[in-house]
């Protein structure tokens, strides 16, 4: 990982996750399969200067989620994460859900 690129915090993958999810990815927690940190996604280190979004851990670096969209169909991989948990509990802004 080159030290001087620029990233954005997480909140600026919401957009392209509301495609695929009801709820609102970015106020989820999650934790870093490689550190153990526990954050919520709003605050991963967010890349858009490849082709799609790469989110990597804000403590270790370590890839967190990577999300491609080639023509009709969105690639998701989440393994660097162990879990990522919502509170259903708080009122969400209904959006379009996407198969994949």
């Amino acid at each position: 990982m080159n030290a001087s690129m620029n990233y954005l915090d997480g909140n600026a993958a919401g957009g392209e996750l509301s495609r695929i999810f009801a709820v609102d990815i970015t106020s989820a927690e999650g934790q870093c399969v490689n550190c153990g940190a526990r954050r919520r996604f709003a605050e991963a280190h967010l890349y858009s200067d490849c082709p799609g979004l790469v989110a990597r851990c804000a403590l270790c670096g370590h890839v967190l989620l990577r999300l491609v969209t080639i023509e009709q169909r969105v690639f998701l991989d989440l393994r660097g994460m162990t879990y990522l948990t919502l509170d259903t509990t708080q009122p969400q802004q209904s959006s379009t859900q996407v198969s994949i």
